[in-house]
């Protein structure tokens, strides 16, 4: 058998039983509050997890993606929407990038 179809039924088979697993072996409703909390927070902590990464690379230098990051969190905090905030993030990433290089 080759050696790449192999592989690939081993993921499928790992992601099929990680899938099912769960629902197959919790019936009923999860009266534990600290499971909920945590199953609740999972895929906001996913998201950042993935993005994170992405917007430290995404720019030439390290230090504006930072700038940038710190300044969409600030703006999403005080409650800017969602356009407002990629806009000043990018205007501040563009303006670190213009006074560096």
């Amino acid at each position: 058998m080759n050696n790449a179809i192999f592989y690939i039924l081993v993921m499928a088979v790992v992601t099929y039983l990680i899938r099912v697993l769960p629902l197959t072996l919790v019936r009923k409703e999860i009266k534990n509050v600290y499971i909920r909390s945590f199953l609740y927070y999972v895929p906001f902590v996913t998201l950042a997890v993935m993005v994170f990464p992405a917007i430290l690379d995404a720019t030439e230098s390290t230090w504006s993606a930072l700038v940038g990051f710190i300044v969409a969190i600030l703006f999403a905090y005080r409650g800017a929407s969602l356009v407002s905030v990629a806009l000043l993030a990018c205007l501040s990433v563009f303006l670190i990038e213009l006074l560096l290089y």
